[in-house]
């Protein structure tokens, strides 16, 4: 079994949004709760993390809580969108260490 088939497929939505907003302010703000995950807000672009089968519903919720945000363009890969849009991978958080724990 693989892991999609467990958790669900995922999209990603970039969405322009005023440069003052900020991740945190996006995640107090879009109702929903869990459903809609803010990934990154940075320079005036945010990336919302939601199901496949609920992008309009995302869409309305962010545009709910934020209504100058607009919609640009929606992908199944963080990589795709960091590749395409430089300030989103300027802005990216920094990856996880993929070093193994020392024994102890």
């Amino acid at each position: 079994m693989t892991v999609k088939s467990k958790r669900g497929r995922r999209r990603y939505l970039v969405f322009t949004v005023p440069e003052s907003a900020s991740r945190e302010s996006m995640i107090r703000s879009i109702p929903g709760g869990k459903r809609f995950n803010v990934i990154q807000c940075a320079e005036g672009m945010a990336i919302v993390r939601c199901a496949p089968d609920e992008i309009e519903e995302c869409t309305g919720a962010v545009k709910a809580a934020v209504p100058s945000a607009e919609l640009v363009t929606v992908s199944g890969t963080l990589k795709t969108l960091r590749d395409r849009y430089p300030v989103l991978k300027r802005n990216a958080p920094p990856k996880p260490s993929r070093a193994p724990k020392p024994k102890a």
